[in-house]
């Protein structure tokens, strides 16, 4: 295809393809990481009273009583938390803020896959660092000369977790670079790396309201660091667009932080679904990681993870697959309801028996 002249300016670039959405209702829906369960009881009643004729109003560009609540239940300072609209756009202002040497930014070659978009768009150097063989992270290739890092951890989409002392490992190794740790998962049996943010004030962790509080429709994320990291990342925000979430959201999502109780049992049932079906899958076969998510990263021994893929979304229910190399042979199975992980695991039976 010819390109014209005004398309020679254009910044193009590979963008990233989340989880199908299926347009039809009556399927299971395991694919993107979403929470089985709906939010806290308190966030219902916030959507039932909420006065609809504020709705002319712009939203408090501080999210201040979404912020205050975030600082009050991890007891930080309202300073210490930086708001946005899902950690997807928190993790995209750290990128704008923090990485801006030409020195090349440090991932994993297989984690998020936002990451390596952002660093594109942004026109941000990188260096992708493999994994071991086992998925692990080898704390050494990040103790390089760089213009940052990022880690997940819990990473997706393996679920593997690093231990605190491992990342800690990392950050004090690069006092010169702002370490960027993505906790999407965390509360799914993973570390936080919170406790640290006091030590080392280039720490930023990140986290979100998606996954573990049930809002992935709502878009909250969070960071956590220090106060000067927070104000730089405000500072780009409001360079670009103060008002970014909306009068809801913010008071939704400080009903569903306050609600500890409610957010233990949730995450309690997920995590105890996920090791009961770890043991469901070894059982058919599967080989898959120790995953401290809310997911399973799992690789089926007697078909194809391609062709399970295909049967198990004739069937209606849908996993994730990437047809990629090192995960080709791997899906990632959200974990679901009791009920949810039991129809799979009977179309699983069929598939692989069949």
């Amino acid at each position: 295809m010819n390109e014209n002249k005004w398309e020679s300016s254009v910044r193009k670039v590979v963008p990233y393809i989340p989880g199908e959405q299926p347009q039809f209702s009556d399927v299971i829906k395991l694919n993107t990481n979403e929470n089985p369960y709906p939010p806290a009881p308190a966030v219902r009643k916030v959507l039932e009273d909420f006065d609809h004729g504020r709705m002319r109003l712009y939203p408090d560009p501080d999210s201040a009583v979404l912020t205050n609540a975030i600082a009050k239940r991890y007891d930080l300072k309202p300073s210490q938390i930086f708001v946005g609209v899902g950690s997807d756009d928190v993790l995209s202002v750290a990128f704008m803020t923090f990485f801006g040497s030409d020195k090349p930014i440090l991932f994993p070659n297989l984690t998020y896959s936002f990451y390596d978009d952002w660093a594109d768009v942004y026109r941000i150097p990188y260096r992708q660092i493999p994994l071991k063989s086992d998925f692990t992270i080898a704390p050494e290739d990040y103790k390089t000369e760089n213009g940052g890092i990022v880690i997940a951890n819990p990473n997706a989409p393996t679920g593997v977790a690093a231990p605190l002392e491992m990342i800690e490992d990392i950050v004090n190794a690069n006092p010169d670079s702002v370490i960027i740790v993505d906790e999407a998962y965390v509360d799914f049996g993973g570390e936080s790396c919170l406790p640290l943010i006091e030590k080392y004030e280039n720490l930023l962790v990140v986290q979100t309201f998606s996954k573990s509080r049930s809002m992935a429709g709502m878009r909250i994320g969070f960071a956590m660091g220090n106060e000067k990291l927070i104000k730089y990342m405000n500072d780009v925000k409001f360079s670009i667009n103060s008002y970014t979430m909306n009068h809801i959201t913010q008071l939704c999502g400080a009903e569903a932080v306050a609600d500890e109780k409610y957010f233990r049992e949730t995450v309690d049932k997920i995590i105890e679904v996920r090791e009961r079906s770890k043991a469901r899958l070894a059982e058919l076969g599967f080989k898959f990681t120790d995953s401290k998510a809310n997911f399973i990263f799992a690789s089926p021994v007697k078909k194809s993870a391609k062709y399970v893929f295909e049967e198990l979304k004739k069937r209606r229910i849908f996993v994730r697959y990437w047809n990629k190399p090192i995960i080709c042979d791997y899906l990632r199975i959200t974990v679901g309801t009791d009920e949810e992980m039991e129809k799979l695991f009977e179309a699983l039976e069929d598939i692989l028996n069949g």
